[in-house]
């Protein structure tokens, strides 16, 4: 007969705070435990939850005891080993990347008891005009049994007052009111399917990856407009029919309202939200649901990615080349590349979709580590958009104006057949620098080596790295001058005043988002776009992100060049995407489409790509550019960011890691290592271009490494032969960083 395992006396328990390791602690007789379990300790001089990481039946007699166990699902092994293994790989410490996986505390306890009224008494002794508006509505029909204080107060057109003062007579009496029931899980035959050949095949494929139980990567690629979202939908269905969880990433959840109606439409329900936005009741609800599995479906940005699933068998990563999908505040890491190891960790299948794909996801397409799937032509026959540029060496505007002669008229003409206009520029606020013409006084922030920019609709100048904002003077603060301060460049308010200048009886709207009334504005206007209320709108990159428009048919960009001039290796990529991204807006309804590109580099390989449509010779051109480079995804790179208040410190301490980093490289002659790496170059340190945010200043390493190298072992290697950082200074990890300012 065998004998039951012994029940573990000492358990180590991962706590959500910045910590690498798990602490030790005995376990009472009374209370069973196993890995994964929620518990409260005691840390310190306080009470604490945490995560049971690992459970042993040794010793223990002299440790403190877990205080008690949570009635919370427990964290699964998956997410366990996902969370050590983007410890490891971001460098950073585990307990702040349980923080992400555990959401905090309220997340995963019970719901918020939501208090509602009933009818409990005789009508009140005194009676006012408003006591019996109130009582009148209790007493109708129609009235539910249990109502809420607000929802029976706005009823009776009442203050909450007249509510609290009935409860107070007796007349009402609270309760607590049962939660709201979960929707109804998606119906994966909900609505009738209707897929051409191309999108037909591919969603075959990607349904039938969705329906195994193993780990699959699957880079579905379509032209703008060619029914990615259709067609990813089905492996969602499979998913569904096979029971198991699917997990919708998107980059801009919140402003993604059209997403979520097709997803309804083809489903009968829409997915469950996560994502700043959504409240914490909710997302309370959310949380339990996603772990009980009762939650089949959830779409959401980045950190939807740490829910706690009970069956995850799906991840789409939608318009994966996006950057928005790089978090570079506290654990740094790529949620697309993340996504890729949750999936192999849950046995899931990933579906990696774009237009545009990022290099390092189409070399893993090309080399075979995911499949590829192509849609080569946009849905039902329609044509793509005729591209042209137009050379602002030679068509240039008049001064003080940015849209040319040649986009005017196209403008004109577009609005004359009622059809709807977008012009693009990258560029939020009225002008990127103000400056004085009488003494050369440039308005920066003081906290942030940035301009200040102008933000003529809210009468402000605003650092867009930290947020200050202040009154725009009518005078110049260094010489005194009055009415002598002069906006230098466009942004997209400036844009949309020369609109107005043009085109006056144009119904015009500027979409960017820093425009005041947050989310809800954003997605109303983002409706009245599709339902054709505007004529020509001047937006930022929002504007790329998969929006379906159908009556716009012309697409503009107003200086084509903007992201072009900097060191960023990934510059031309990321130009060469959202070019391709704004351009395929035009042209997704009925009416055939075009788009202008003004340019004063008609030559350059972004844009004679995007002109002639050869969109595989710009691949392969960039492709061998960074395989010759030794660059991702043929090397890899860190960034090694020192910050601090004291200019000199941070530099000081900077230079000192820079000298382990070269003592472990083997290129200090005075200190060589017997496991020197020579194939790993350390550069720098450098002032970043960026030198201060928010009054700390700011030095970069870059190390550069080939593929085989063990680059954290080396990176762990630096942190710990260099110094500590003490006072105001903190050295911050990014692996495969995605930005280098």
């Amino acid at each position: 007969m065998t004998e039951a395992p012994a029940q573990p006396t000492v358990v180590d328990v991962l706590i959500p705070v910045a910590v690498d390791q798990a602490y030790s602690y005995r376990v009472p007789k009374d209370i069973v435990l196993a890995p994964g379990d929620f518990v409260v300790v005691p840390l310190g001089t306080r009470q604490t939850i945490g995560v049971v990481w690992d459970a042993r039946s040794a010793g223990g007699d002299n440790l403190k005891s877990v205080l008690s166990r949570e009635d919370w699902p427990p964290v699964r092994e998956p997410l366990r080993r996902f969370v050590d293994w983007l410890a490891n790989w971001t460098l950073s410490p585990r307990g702040m990347v349980l923080r992400m996986a555990i959401r905090a505390p309220e997340f995963a306890g019970a719901e918020p008891v939501r208090v509602g009224l009933r009818r409990a008494g005789d009508a009140p002794k005194r009676m006012t005009p408003a006591r019996l508006r109130v009582m009148t509505v209790l007493d109708s029909a129609e009235a539910p049994a249990l109502t809420t204080r607000k929802a029976l107060a706005e009823a009776a057109n009442c203050s909450a007052g007249v509510i609290d003062g009935l409860v107070d007579e007796g007349t009402l009496e609270t309760v607590a009111l049962p939660p709201d029931p979960l929707p109804p899980p998606p119906d994966p035959d909900a609505a009738e399917v209707r897929l051409d050949p191309a999108q037909g095949l591919a969603a075959a494929e990607l349904a039938a990856r969705a329906a195994e139980r193993r780990f699959t990567v699957s880079l579905l690629e379509g032209v703008t407009g060619s029914g990615k979202t259709e067609t990813y939908f089905e492996a969602v269905a499979a998913a569904l029919r096979s029971g198991r969880q699917t997990l919708i990433l998107l980059p801009e959840i919140a402003l993604t309202a059209q997403f979520l109606d097709r997803f309804a439409a083809r489903f009968g329900v829409r997915p469950t939200e996560w994502h700043s936005g959504v409240s914490v009741r909710r997302r309370a609800r959310a949380w339990s649901g996603i772990a009980s599995g009762e939650i089949k479906v959830v779409a959401g940005a980045r950190s939807s990615l740490f829910l706690p699933y009970a069956d995850l068998g799906l991840i789409v990563v939608d318009e994966e080349h996006e950057a928005a999908y790089k978090q570079d505040d506290g654990v740094s890491y790529h949620a697309r590349d993340m996504a890729v190891m949750r999936g192999r960790f849950e046995e899931a299948a990933v579906v990696l979709a774009s237009a545009t794909p990022s290099l390092e996801t189409r070399v893993n397409a090309e080399t075979g580590r995911y499949s590829h799937l192509k849609l080569v032509s946009r849905y039902a026959g329609r044509s793509l958009p005729s591209l042209s540029a137009v050379d602002m060496r030679r068509d240039a505007p008049p001064r003080g104006r940015w849209i040319s002669p040649t986009l005017a008229a196209a403008m004109a003409e577009t609005v004359a057949d009622g059809k709807q206009a977008l012009l693009f520029l990258n560029r939020r606020g009225y002008a990127p620098l103000t400056l004085c013409r009488s003494c050369g006084h440039r308005f920066t922030c003081g906290q942030c080596s940035a301009w200040m920019v102008d933000h003529r609709f809210r009468g402000a100048l605003v650092c867009h790295l930290c947020g200050h904002v202040e009154r725009k003077p009518d005078h110049c603060p260094r010489c005194g001058e009055v009415d002598a301060l002069v906006a230098c460049g466009p942004g997209v308010e400036r844009i949309a005043e020369e609109v107005a200048t043009l085109f006056p009886d144009a119904r015009r709207l500027v979409l960017s988002s820093d425009m005041p009334g947050g989310t809800e504005r954003l997605r109303q206007e983002l409706d009245g776009i599709a339902r054709g209320e505007v004529d020509v709108v001047v937006g930022t990159q929002l504007v790329a992100k998969g929006h379906n428009f159908p009556n716009l048919t012309l697409a503009a960009v107003v200086d084509a060049d903007v992201g072009l001039a900097n060191g960023d290796p990934r510059a031309a990529e990321r130009t060469f995407q959202l070019l391709q991204q704004v351009t395929g807006r035009a042209g997704r309804g009925e009416a055939p489409g075009r788009a202008l590109i003004q340019t004063y580099q008609p030559d350059h390989p972004v844009m004679r790509a995007l002109l002639t449509g050869d969109v595989e010779r710009f691949y392969r051109t960039e492709i061998e550019a960074r395989q010759r480079g030794g660059l991702p995804p043929f090397g890899r790179l860190a960034g090694l960011i020192v910050s601090g208040t004291d200019r000199h410190a941070v530099e000081a301490h900077a230079r000192a890691l820079a000298r382990a980093a070269h003592a472990a490289t083997g290129g200090d002659p005075l200190a060589r290592a017997a496991d020197a790496a020579p194939s790993i170059e350390v550069f720098g340190p450098a002032e970043a271009p960026i030198a201060m945010i928010r009054g700390r200043y700011r030095f970069r390493l870059l190390v550069k490494a080939p593929r085989s190298a063990d680059l954290q072992g080396f990176l762990r290697r630096i942190l710990a032969e260099g110094p500590k950082a003490t006072g105001s200074l903190r050295v911050a990890v990014d692996v495969e960083p995605q930005s280098f300012l």
